[in-house]
């Protein structure tokens, strides 16, 4: 039985690169302290990702999974989503369009 805190959502609004990665690096650590349920990373106001950042979204998700949670990317701009294509991390990342927000909860409690 999972514990945690049941969503917890982080709004990104800059371009997720080498610069910004510590920043959210941080943010998403102390989001992980909730022990999330589901942790959603909205990347609706990202115009872009680098390699970098993919790693730390690669990272917190083994930390959300290893604890019994999901993360999922919201909304990713269709660059944003090539780009996660061309790196072959769209199998592992799970991403959802915008609208698709109040059907991760529903999913999630019936699979407990």
């Amino acid at each position: 039985m999972h514990t945690g805190t049941p969503l917890v959502e982080i709004l990104v609004t800059e371009e997720l690169d080498a610069t910004s990665e510590p920043r959210v690096r941080a943010l998403l650590e102390d989001a992980l302290t909730m022990h999330p349920e589901q942790l959603v990373v909205d990347l609706s106001g990202c115009p872009f990702i680098d390699a970098t950042a993919i790693g730390m979204l690669l990272d917190v998700h083994r930390q959300v999974w290893t604890s019994g949670g999901r993360l999922t990317l919201r909304a990713p701009s269709p660059r944003v989503r090539r780009t996660l294509q061309i790196a072959h991390v769209n199998h592992v990342l799970r991403m959802v369009p915008e609208d698709d927000g109040q059907d991760m909860m529903t999913e999630t409690r019936a699979a407990s």
